[in-house]
């Protein structure tokens, strides 16, 4: 039987860079699949066409290696046992090349042998080797690509350095491939190295702010293991504050070097080496962002038209964080200053504030002023708040009185999130509830109950095929609907809810105006084709309505196509809607995923 090592071999020599023009001729791959791009990309004989260098002997030289260099390229993709040939015509004016490949069965993953050395295991610290083995992402099977195969060795190790061992080695990598059986069999070993733990929380760059509010977010304590989540969560937390330009959170990599260097001189001195490594200083590097910032923006929106604001925060007012703005938009005006306290040693972020809000949509002025506060708490995939407001609310519709409302509602609500990313998700749901409302006679016209429900799901077939759902619901219960304030009750259409109609255009009709109504009902399918990484298209169907009852809502419909393109920032989405009730058709623009 006939055994083969798989070894990496250099493809193409080097290519000088000529100005003149060499041999021009034609090359046709015959080839299934992506094989003939993988040729197309690699081969010499497409390569050096046109060189200087390249004439018709040179051609038939390359004619003549091209199979043995093909062959090696399709081993890369699990072919090893191809028939390739090649045609050369040139015996009438440009010369043509014909590569005709027939690749046969693929090479497939036999046995996999995995040995770990070291990674040990206590009651009290216990590591589960059975579960590393299982995560080996090419079992046997599948198809023997070099990709994959350099692929699952990174994984592996990966999977290891990021928590409790991260000077853990890959000592030995194998595949052996028998040609005859179309097997590759595959033997890893890794060694696990000292355990690394945690040690004392060490802070760098601090001027300006108190270091409360860096330990009041550090979860992690001396001793726990050594983890590269937990590093990246605490340096997310940090960033997030918006006291810090820059933040880098690491195990001290200073003591290790030092703790290395002492290790080797009592190596050489014979004495016993240690199996784990004395505690890492856990050390936070920050560049904080100056106190005061001023910053002016303009800007458009398809919901509530063209946008300029004006912003100032202060990083160290009192103690706290304020970020206020004035926001002047064609169908809104806003104005308001909010107060954020540290997080706190048990994880709560405090914050209160005061808002100025107009808003002149479908026919309805609503003037409001507003103080509140909120306390908020939990983790990206669990986040929990409770709020009070006192509301003043002032609300005319052409051709009536004007009314006034007063409320003081508290509101529960709690976000639950499981995305494989939460920028570009692709996979998982979001699950957004609320629940309050005005219940006791204090500062307040008319009492009521309000609850929301919100969520959006991703299902994706492939890389390439995605499905999104979406839907939203609200109901409010008081005695008179009139004495709530209409920024409690609910409207529908826009970028974020039913496409094809405009701003909050859905509701109930009160004379020549759309105001809101006690329910909400909204829901969306959409398909999106992803044609490049960055670039795809979108087509949906939305529907949905508001209504004073749920007999009376009568949903409307959107659909059409759109444009999604993931830019740094997040994902941006251009949609051309048609709303059916309206004959007409809406282009829709938003930033960041739909919820």
């Amino acid at each position: 039987m006939q055994r083969v090592a798989l070894a990496c071999a250099a493809l193409a020599l080097p290519l000088a860079v000529l100005a003149a023009d060499g041999l021009q001729y034609n090359v046709r791959i015959n080839a299934p699949g992506d094989l003939d791009d993988l040729l197309e990309e690699n081969l010499d004989l497409l390569r050096y066409r046109g060189n200087p260098r390249t004439d018709r002997e040179q051609l038939r030289r390359l004619v003549r290696t091209t199979p043995a260099q093909a062959k090696t390229l399709l081993a890369t993709e699990g072919y090893y046992s191809p028939e390739v040939t090649v045609r050369l015509d040139d015996s009438d004016g440009t010369p043509n090349v014909t590569v005709d490949v027939t690749p046969g069965e693929p090479v497939l993953v036999g046995a996999v042998e995995i040995v770990l050395n070291g990674f040990e295991s206590t009651g009290e610290n216990p590591f589960d080797k059975a579960a590393l083995r299982a995560s080996w992402p090419l079992p046997e099977g599948e198809v023997f690509r070099q990709e994959d195969w350099e692929r699952a060795k990174r994984a592996i190790l990966r999977a290891v350095v990021q928590t409790r061992y991260p000077r853990a080695q890959l000592t030995e990598s194998v595949a052996t491939v028998d040609p005859e059986t179309r097997r590759a069999l595959l033997r890893v070993a890794l060694d696990s190295g000292p355990e690394m733990r945690f040690g004392e929380l060490k802070i760098e760059g601090l001027k300006r702010y108190p270091e409360s509010i860096v330990r009041n977010l550090n979860v992690i304590q001396p001793g726990d293991v050594y983890d590269e989540a937990a590093l990246q969560a605490f340096q997310a937390k940090l960033q997030d504050t918006g006291y810090f330009s820059g933040v880098e959170v690491s195990a001290d990599l200073n003591a290790l070097i030092s703790q290395q260097r002492d290790a080797a001189a009592d190596k050489q001195a014979g004495t016993p080496q240690p199996a784990t490594i004395p505690p890492l200083p856990l050390l936070v590097r920050v560049v904080e962002n100056k106190r005061k910032n001023a910053s002016v923006g303009v800007g458009i929106s398809t919901n509530t038209g063209a946008r300029t604001s004006v912003a100032y925060d202060d990083l160290a007012i009192w103690g706290l964080r304020m970020k206020s703005a004035l926001t002047l938009e064609q169908k809104k005006q806003n104005a308001h200053a909010d107060f954020f306290f540290p997080t706190t040693a048990d994880g709560y972020n405090d914050s209160f504030g005061a808002a100025l809000n107009r808003e002149d949509i479908e026919g309805e002025t609503i003037r409001s002023a507003s103080v509140y506060g909120k306390r908020a708490w939990g983790t990206p995939q669990l986040e929990r708040s409770i709020s009070a407001e006192y509301l003043n609310e002032s609300r005319s519709v052409a051709g009536a009185e004007p009314t006034h409302a007063a409320s003081l509602p508290f509101t529960y609500a709690v976000t639950w999130r499981k995305l494989d990313n939460l920028i570009f998700p692709t996979k998982g749901y979001v699950l957004n509830a609320t629940a309050g409302g005005a219940v006791l006679p204090i500062l307040t016209d008319e009492k009521f109950i309000r609850v929301t429900a919100r969520g959006i799901t991703y299902r994706p077939l492939n890389a390439k095929n995605l499905f999104i759902f979406r839907g939203e619901l609200g109901a409010l219960k008081s005695g008179n609907k009139h004495g709530v304030p209409a920024t409690y009750l609910f409207r529908a259409g826009g970028d974020n809810s039913v496409r094809g109609y405009g701003y909050q255009e859905l509701g109930v009709r009160e004379g020549d105006a759309t105001v809101g109504g006690r329910y909400l009902l909204t829901a969306s399918a959409e398909y999106q084709y992803w044609f490049k990484p960055n670039w795809g298209a979108a087509a949906f169907y939305d529907t949905g309505n508001a209504a004073d009852s749920l007999s009376g809502i009568h949903p409307k419909a959107g659909y059409g196509i759109g444009a999604r393109y993931k830019s740094p920032v997040g994902p941006i989405n251009v949609d051309l809607a048609y709303g059916h009730a309206v004959r007409k058709g809406r282009l829709h623009f938003s930033l960041g995923f739909t919820f």
